[in-house]
């Protein structure tokens, strides 16, 4: 089969698993009609590259700037850890961002799937799922995540990660919230296919993939054949920019490396179909360096894509 015609069959499959299942395709956005009307994804930022800044004032930087939608980070010693919200604080936060014409694309954990507190994962995602519908203005956030391990590990633990996979599912079927798994250079799940495997094994329209093509470039692989690739499977996308190797390398803000080309990846996405949203992420790797500036990064980053996905 032709690539053109491999990129229009996995396009049509894109477009039937978004169109015929409400729980993926809420997953993607509920901003999807003004999307549809640009014909592009929702450009956004995730708040964890904003750790310092107070959450209310951090989602009106986001609006300022332009950004149509955002990511809230829910992980430990973030404003936004489910146990310092308070009921007044989630619905005022649900209303500046429905204020604000935001989408609440995604809520962000990081668990391991086989680590130690596994009882523990399963109350934080349950957490996860109920501010996913809390903060969100339209239709319920994804709960997103990492899943660990090691690469050398895969073939040994495999089996037991979609185990533990399918129990994190059902945990968050009766909320109706899908979780999108990231693919995350350094973990066990660090390449397409691996991350085809664990959907294949788990079977279920509650979970999808989370495309960051950062980890996938410092493994040597082409941009258009991974999002080809993982279309049909991807819920959202998060996007920054990364030099060196797998085993060796550097996070930095979306567009500074010049090794990704973006002119390909908007076009891709065009033809692809994709209309979710696209989170400009920036690692810890500069967020924690001495005199980062969160707003400003913010800008940069906007400044680099728009041009491309705005």
């Amino acid at each position: 089969m032709r690539r053109r015609n491999v990129l229009r069959t996995l396009a049509g499959g894109a477009a039937v698993v978004l169109a015929g299942d409400c729980r993926l395709a809420a997953a993607q956005s509920d901003g999807g009609r003004s999307a549809a009307k640009s014909g592009k994804p929702l450009l956004g930022f995730k708040q964890y590259g904003m750790k310092k800044i107070p959450v209310r004032e951090a989602i009106q930087h986001i609006a300022r700037i332009g950004y149509k939608a955002l990511s809230l980070t829910l992980m430990p010693t973030w404003d936004t850890e489910p146990k310092l919200l308070s009921r007044t604080d989630r619905v005022e936060i649900r209303k500046q961002i429905g204020d604000l014409g935001l989408v609440l694309s995604s809520v962000m954990e990081s668990l391991r799937l086989l680590g130690p507190d596994r009882e523990k994962n399963y109350e934080r995602l349950r957490v996860a799922a109920e501010l996913a519908h809390e903060l969100s203005p339209g239709a319920p956030a994804a709960v997103e995540t990492t899943l660990g391990g090691r690469p050398a590990a895969w073939e040994e633990t495999r089996r037991a990660m979609a185990d533990e996979l399918g129990v994190w599912v059902k945990t968050l079927e009766p909320s109706k919230t899908v979780l999108a798994m990231e693919g995350h250079v350094g973990n066990a799940m660090d390449r397409p296919e691996k991350v085809l495997w664990m959907l294949d094994q788990v079977k279920s329209p509650w979970v999808g993939n989370l495309l960051d093509f950062s980890h996938y470039q410092l493994q040597g692989l082409d941009l258009r054949e991974t999002l080809v690739q993982l279309a049909p499977r991807t819920v959202l996308h998060h996007v920054k920019d990364a030099v060196g190797t797998e085993d060796k390398f550097q996070f930095l803000l979306p567009g500074d490396s010049g090794a990704i080309d973006y002119k390909v990846y908007a076009r891709t996405l065009r033809e692809i179909g994709y209309r979710g949203a696209l989170l400009l992420e920036v690692s810890t790797q500069l967020s924690s360096q001495p005199g980062y500036d969160g707003v400003a990064a913010a800008r940069h980053c906007w400044d680099n894509m728009a041009p491309f996905f705005a």
